[in-house]
């Protein structure tokens, strides 16, 4: 089941099927739309950008490791989220993926969202389907560019509606996200809806 499908439920349809559903799919029911709610992925966005498949080229395990949330077109469910970070594990299958972020003052709990990545596009290792519940939620992201001298990436859903600017640092220089800052206006996103949250401290 892919979660953006969802969007498209009839309310009216969704209630009566609700009924008739057995306990255990109403239990299944129940945590995929929690998932809805609390996956970053997911929200009313502001603009979508018309993006064409990447063309960029990873190098295999370039994602491992902990990246760090620069910017982001603003959702409803990262509202007041600060300090997020992407940890990616390298797996037989994948990569196990951690996302997290502080929804208060740091010293608050991380609200975390964990999920297994596959990379469907070997040819670019630029695609990847991110699982949720074993696999009974997915959603694709693209990694749209990136500057392995720089040490950033811009990743996005195929659709248009998510973004995220990615840094292997807590900080990115100036003159860097600059460049990726354009790079996100080059590729259709408006620029001025972004947000900067900051940083995680490590």
């Amino acid at each position: 089941m892919n979660i953006n499908a969802l969007w498209w439920v009839d309310p009216a349809a969704l209630l009566i099927s609700w009924f008739r559903m057995p306990n255990l799919f109403k239990t299944l029911t129940v945590s995929v739309l929690a998932l809805w709610l609390s996956t970053p992925a997911l929200g009313a966005p502001p603009h979508l950008a018309k993006l064409a498949p990447p063309f960029v080229h990873l190098e295999p395990g370039k994602m491992i490791g902990r990246w760090y949330e620069v910017a982001r077109v603003p959702n409803s469910t990262q509202h007041g989220c600060l300090g997020g970070t992407s940890d990616w594990v390298k797996l037989a299958n994948g990569f196990s993926v951690v996302q997290s972020c502080h929804k208060g003052p740091a010293s608050t709990p991380p609200t975390e969202w964990k999920a297994h990545a596959k990379v469907l596009d070997p040819a670019t290792n630029a695609r990847f389907q991110m699982s949720f519940f074993g696999g009974l939620v997915t959603q694709e992201y693209w990694v749209l560019d990136h500057r392995s001298d720089q040490g950033w990436l811009i990743l996005g859903t195929p659709e248009g509606r998510y973004m995220w600017l990615m840094s292997q640092r807590p900080y990115l220089a100036a003159a860097f996200k600059a460049e990726a800052v354009a790079k996100i206006r080059q590729l259709g996103y408006d620029v001025s809806k972004l947000e900067f949250p900051p940083p995680a401290a490590n």
